[in-house]
């Protein structure tokens, strides 16, 4: 295969094993977010710290490109209310996650599409969101 063009990887594969998550005064969870890029993420064991309760291990997730995704809504309006954001956290020792991204478009299969197992209500997630966004709030 070739990249589309100079400078573009045909693909990426990462591994999301346990770590420290150090930056202080952070939103930790992944944010809110849109690839150029095709992302295949799947949860070998342990909890996906962006959707705790509905991402099991030998679970995974396909988004193309452009579109938007990031934590569930209950993820989300915790970490927007947590106080250990001002310090070093450590990540679960049990779990493992890897991710694999390509530009070129997946294809999913009609026998992917019909197991029973798949989660046809996987958006149903981010319903609920809130618009926390305050245009006069400045900070310091």
């Amino acid at each position: 295969m070739q990249p589309l063009a100079t400078g573009v990887a045909v693909a990426d594969f990462v591994l999301f094993p346990p770590r420290w998550t150090v930056a202080e005064h952070t939103f930790r969870p992944p944010y809110y977010h849109r690839n150029v890029m095709n992302e295949f993420m799947g949860l070998i064991r342990g909890v996906y710290e962006a959707k705790k309760d509905g991402f099991l291990p030998g679970g995974a997730s396909l988004h193309t490109c452009m579109t938007p995704y990031g934590p569930d809504t209950d993820t989300f309006e915790k970490a927007l209310h947590q106080e250990s954001h001002s310090r070093p956290q450590h990540l679960p020792n049990d779990t493992l996650a890897f991710m694999f991204e390509t530009h070129f478009t997946p294809r999913v299969t009609a026998g992917a599409m019909s197991v029973p197992c798949l989660d046809r209500d996987y958006y149903k997630c981010w319903m609920g969101l809130k618009s926390h966004f305050d245009p006069t709030r400045r900070f310091q």
